[in-house]
């Protein structure tokens, strides 16, 4: 067996670590952003330093093999080590935070907040869409932060992931402008009996959102719009509802489409919880700064009072209050 090195450059445990998350050298390069010859020759430099075989690969595969398993739970500690020290000394990596939708504006303004607390540190945006995406890239390390309805993740993902409650946001839908119900200011529960009304259903990454919307018209008349093709963009979004004109399903701050009116939901006021999510055991300086914002933009606009009048399901209600 060869001598073990007197020291392990960090490159080569991200390397390592990558590929043993990602059980796939090209995403791993991706989530890295290096060519996959070079990543490829990071971690044969490395299985050679440690004398060890660490994966298994094949033409369908990559496996971790019994050193590679070994070798694990050491790589993350290294590089947590190393991240905290960083981070100490004002020389953290961006932060990487998705916003789920350009539009919303929950996140963008807590996001804009931290900025002003920690203008050393770059916080970078990403808007992809819905916390049940989010979450399989923040437990990979491919994410940082991400917003949405925690209590609607399977258990298994909210056991990796740390949450602060944000906001509860108050429902709303957007209407043709031509809507029977476009002429009132207010739109009750009950008048949407009978309405085929859009919440996403099918779609992989928002199924938190979709599952809130079943919650909310059980019992109610409401029908659920069936899966319609995934856009992409506001354009390609705009299209696909314009053929349908079915309801959709949304917040107070969604963001108006041309020919449409946004009204909110009342009697009761359903409302949509929002938490700051995160990997657990993060330590970054942005983070603390994006918690910072978060909790000083609640307090302000009170954020996290729930009106009287109000619908939530129990269990994000629990989620959002785990000490009530």
């Amino acid at each position: 067996m060869p001598a073990m090195p007197a020291a392990i450059e960090p490159r080569l445990l991200r390397a390592f670590l990558a590929v043993a998350e990602e059980l796939h050298f090209t995403r791993a390069a991706a989530r890295l952003y290096v060519a996959q010859q070079a990543l490829s020759r990071d971690v044969r430099r490395l299985e050679r330093e440690l004398g060890a075989e660490l994966f298994v690969r094949t033409t369908r595969q990559v496996t971790l093999t019994a050193d590679g398993e070994r070798l694990l739970p050491h790589a993350r500690r290294v590089l947590a080590a190393q991240d905290d020290l960083l981070a100490a000394f004002g020389q953290a990596r961006p932060l990487l935070v998705d916003l789920n939708s350009a539009g919303l504006a929950t996140g963008r303004r807590v996001l804009h907040r931290a900025r002003e607390l920690a203008p050393d540190c770059e916080l970078m945006a990403r808007y992809e869409s819905g916390l049940t995406g989010a979450a399989a890239d923040l437990l990979a390390g491919r994410l940082d932060a991400s917003f949405g309805r925690f209590a609607g993740l399977d258990p298994a993902l909210r056991s990796g992931l740390e949450q602060q409650p944000v906001r509860y946001e108050p429902m709303a839908v957007l209407l043709p402008e031509d809507h029977p119900l476009a002429a009132r200011p207010e739109v009750p529960l009950a008048a949407l009996a009978g309405e085929t009304v859009y919440a996403g259903a099918g779609n992989p990454r928002t199924r938190e959102w979709t599952d809130l919307a079943l919650r909310l018209f059980e019992g109610r008349g409401i029908r659920l719009a069936p899966p319609l093709p995934l856009a992409v963009g506001d354009e390609e979004f705009e299209r696909i509802m314009s053929k349908t004109r079915n309801p959709i399903l949304a917040v107070v701050d969604f963001p108006v489409m041309p020919r449409t009116v946004l009204r909110p939901l009342v009697d009761p006021v359903p409302l949509s919880p929002v938490s700051l999510v995160w990997r657990r055991g993060l330590v970054h300086p942005a983070l603390d700064a994006l918690r910072r914002a978060a909790a000083e933009i609640a307090k302000a606009e009170g954020w996290l009072r729930r009106p009287a009048d109000r619908w939530i399901p129990a269990m994000d209600d629990d989620a959002m209050n785990p000490r009530d």
